[in-house]
């Protein structure tokens, strides 16, 4: 009988989940899959390692209340029937916020789930919903260990000066300071380049995770210097439906010359800005390239503007740069933006092979050249899945 890490990344609208198998000292993908559309039209889809297509059903929307917990039982019962002989050993969750509390992985009990809950108004979109993954699995799994895994750990340690705002000291001490986001995907994207670039790895860096949301992250010695989101995942660059940086005195116009509420805010600015509301037409860049509205060349401009804008500014921070790295699904997959940027930052003395760049290679610019420039595949599942059976382990 094997061993099995499953990971759990609960969002508003779907929970995305992977299964690993524990070998000696390695993780074996098995099988990955999502629930989505819960509360509308749930859609459920499982492939195996090699992404050959498993399972598919949708399913009647759920009564009010009832999506989560359904779409939970419902990946717990097809992992059942997949399972054999295997039994779960933990479950790993993505959480967006640790706090000041926890800078690693910690296994769950219910102090460390009162002290996550005291975190949603950090993060109200995104914690209330890996926060309702864990108390399901506690609920009718109470004996299986969980694991929270937290996308702000990363960025902790950083110099006090960088995680500031200019506020009233009293501001700061409740908590309102700078995070940082996406750190699963950037500890993965280190440990990688440790593997396939040691002699740059623990120099200057700058990783681009381009994804629907954006964030960008300097690095040195493969720690975390700078970092664009901060307090919230708005800030820095602009993202799919997120405007990254904006002057706050747009907001209190609105709040002013409109009458916006916070409810009205928070849905312009998580869902109606970004490349959707720049161009009209799509948050979607493969939309966007298509696309023969000049607005969305318009929304394209401005997407690479910015980028570069803050290549140039996280570089300041660390002094230089040995490396950049393009990772997520737009850094991963689209050639032209990796393309456009680079040309950008010529000033940088960053050079592209452009045949390396369109086939998508591992590292994009001339051999020997620096900086290099790097596509590496980002994969926060097995992240979560290595420091959950990390914390498991350390306690048995």
């Amino acid at each position: 009988m094997s061993e099995q890490i499953l990971t759990l990344n609960a969002g508003s609208s779907s929970i995305k989940f992977a299964l690993y198998r524990v070998l000696a000292d390695d993780l074996e993908l098995t099988l990955r899959g999502q629930v989505e559309g819960i509360g509308s039209n749930p859609h459920f889809v499982a492939s195996a390692a090699d992404g050959a297509l498993l399972a598919e059903a949708y399913r009647e929307p759920a009564p009010p209340g009832a999506g989560h917990g359904r779409a939970f039982r419902q990946i717990w019962d097809w992992l059942g029937q997949q399972a054999g002989s295997d039994r779960i050993l933990a479950i790993g969750h993505r959480v967006a916020h640790g706090g000041e509390a926890y800078a690693e992985p910690v296994r769950i009990d219910d102090p460390v789930l009162q002290t996550l809950t005291r975190l949603i108004p950090l993060v109200p979109l995104h914690q209330p919903h890996n926060l309702s993954a864990i108390r399901l699995v506690a609920a009718e799994h109470p004996d299986l260990p969980q694991v929270a895994c937290f996308d702000t750990g990363f960025h902790q340690g950083r110099p006090r000066i960088s995680e500031q705002f200019a506020l009233p000291r009293s501001l700061l001490d409740r908590g309102l300071k700078r995070y940082g986001f996406h750190g699963l995907s950037y500890a993965f994207i280190v440990r990688r380049l440790r593997e396939l670039a040691p002699e740059i790895a623990d120099g200057r860096v700058v990783i681009a995770h381009l994804g629907s949301g954006c964030s960008m992250t300097a690095l040195r010695e493969g720690r975390s210097v700078e970092t664009t989101m901060g307090f919230s995942a708005l800030d820095g660059v602009p993202m799919g439906t997120r405007p990254g940086l904006l002057d706050p005195g747009v907001l209190l116009y609105l709040m002013r010359e409109d009458g916006l509420g916070v409810n009205e805010l928070e849905r312009l600015l998580y869902k109606e800005s970004g490349l959707l509301g720049l161009s009209g037409v799509s948050n979607d860049l493969r939309d966007l390239h298509r696309s023969d509205d000049p607005r969305a060349a318009e929304a394209i401009d401005y997407f690479v503007y910015r980028i570069g804008q803050t290549l140039g500014a996280l570089c300041a921070a660390i002094g230089g740069l040995d490396a950049l790295v393009f990772t997520a699904g737009v850094g991963e997959n689209d050639a032209e933006v990796r393309a456009r940027v680079c040309r950008d930052a010529a000033w940088l003395g960053i050079e592209l092979d452009a045949e390396a760049n369109r086939a998508g290679a591992s590292c994009i610019s001339p051999a020997s050249k620096t900086p290099s420039v790097w596509v590496i595949p980002t994969d926060e599942e097995r992240m979560i899945a290595m420091q959950t059976l990390r914390v498991v382990r350390e306690a048995s």
